[in-house]
């Protein structure tokens, strides 16, 4: 607010999460194509005949008019452009698009605008919406926000000793940010997991591919299951917590496999 003046302006955004304030408004994080993460206030949607409430769902794409407040913007209008009627009426495509929504809410800070980060998680909610492999489109979108992110991870070269990376099974280690190769191991001083060849090589595809492309790939549970293992496993050190949704994700889960491992360097 400048010179007693409101400022207004019209965004559009996907709906990343919600939850109430007082008796009749919710708190909504966005996610916008030029502000990045905004959080926003909509007065009175909680009550049965407010005209917003059905448009501003979690995971819905919307097109928002905002006022500018002192500490939370306020959402004056909200219509919904894409509702993903596919993804609500499935369980796995639902806990799905509901982990990727809460990867790009932990990943992003407020009012940074990544343009590229939008198109990546409209893209993914479009392919949510008509895929029959979900699980696979999470660890490929996973693997791309984490790159989008500045953290990698780096899947090439040995991140102690820059020494290119022979075919075989190595360690992958989440507090480098990538590969050690065997000859290191013993000076990581880090916990390490296996990461077998050919993990390493879909993850080197997805960083290099279009989503299209990463879902026509051919992966059994096992493989799935190793992907879910390494990504996961290096979320979380970055958020320093576990993702809310991925319990309920591995719940619903068809290829659902049983957790594997990681491994300490022998100090």
């Amino acid at each position: 607010m400048t010179g007693g003046r409101i400022h207004g302006y019209k965004t559009e955004a996907v709906v990343l999460r919600h939850f109430p304030i007082g008796e009749a408004d919710r708190l909504f994080v966005l996610y916008t194509p030029n502000m990045g993460k905004v959080r926003a206030v909509a007065r009175g949607v909680r009550r049965p005949k407010s005209k917003m409430s059905g448009h501003l769902q979690p995971l819905n794409r919307v097109a928002v008019s905002l006022t500018e407040g002192r500490d939370l913007d306020i959402i004056t209008e909200a219509e919904a452009i894409a509702v993903y009627p596919s993804i609500r009426n499935d369980l796995t495509k639902l806990s799905a698009a509901m982990f990727l929504a809460e990867l790009v809410d932990g990943f992003s800070e407020e009012r940074s605008s990544s343009p590229s980060v939008y198109k990546l998680l409209t893209s993914a909610l479009d392919l949510a919406e008509v895929t029959d492999n979900p699980i696979q489109l999470v660890r490929y979108i996973q693997t791309r926000i984490l790159q989008m992110s500045g953290f990698g991870p780096e899947l090439r070269q040995c991140v102690a000793c820059d020494t290119p990376l022979e075919p075989q099974t190595h360690l992958f280690s989440s507090s480098q940010g990538g590969i050690i190769c065997p000859n290191c191991r013993s000076e990581s001083g880090h916990t390490l997991m296996p990461i077998p060849l050919n993990v390493l090589k879909v993850l080197r595809f997805f960083q290099q591919n279009h989503a299209e492309k990463a879902l026509d790939l051919q992966l059994n549970a096992q493989l799935l299951g190793e992907l879910e293992r390494v990504l996961d496993g290096y979320t979380r050190f970055l958020l320093e917590r576990d993702m809310k949704t991925a319990e309920f994700l591995d719940l619903v889960n068809p290829h659902r496999v049983k957790k594997a491992f990681s491994i300490a360097d022998p100090t």
